[in-house]
């Protein structure tokens, strides 16, 4: 195997940072936004962001069940609410993007329970660690490493 990079130019480190707070920002549910992250995470397979982002939503008191249970959560029953659900369902959908595009069923289910500046900051929050996850994994970089 071809020795991968570490690095990650300073400059574009500090804008994705910019931009995954100001995506963040004013979500409303920090909780949420973990579990969102974690979901996108998982569909991606990079390790090292479902690592960091399972350590910040038991920080925020999500409880292992939930955190187990997220990447099944449409057969989870009531343990996501219907809120959630939709969230997640975006989550995917603007993740996996089999089609080409994000559903309208999809679509219309997360704006009933986001407001439009809210569903907005959504869609940036699952994009922003869509591309998070594309550089964690290819460059290879281990959960918990400091180099990244």
């Amino acid at each position: 195997m071809t020795a991968r990079t570490a690095h990650l130019d300073a400059e574009v480190r500090s804008a994705m940072l910019a931009l995954s707070a100001a995506a963040k920002r004013d979500l409303g549910d920090p909780a949420l936004a973990e579990l969102v992250q974690i979901r996108a995470s998982q569909l991606n397979r990079c390790a090292f962001c479902l690592d960091m982002h399972l350590e910040i939503a038991r920080k925020q008191g999500v409880s292992d069940r939930r955190l187990a249970l997220v990447a099944v959560w449409e057969e989870a029953g009531d343990v996501f609410d219907e809120r959630e659900r939709a969230a997640l369902a975006l989550t995917e959908a603007v993740t996996v993007l089999t089609d080409g595009f994000v559903p309208d069923e999809v679509y219309e289910k997360a704006a009933k329970h986001f407001e439009e500046d809210r569903l907005a900051r959504l869609i940036a929050l699952i994009t922003v660690i869509n591309s998070w996850n594309r550089l964690m994994v290819s460059r290879r970089i281990p959960p918990g490493s400091s180099r990244w």
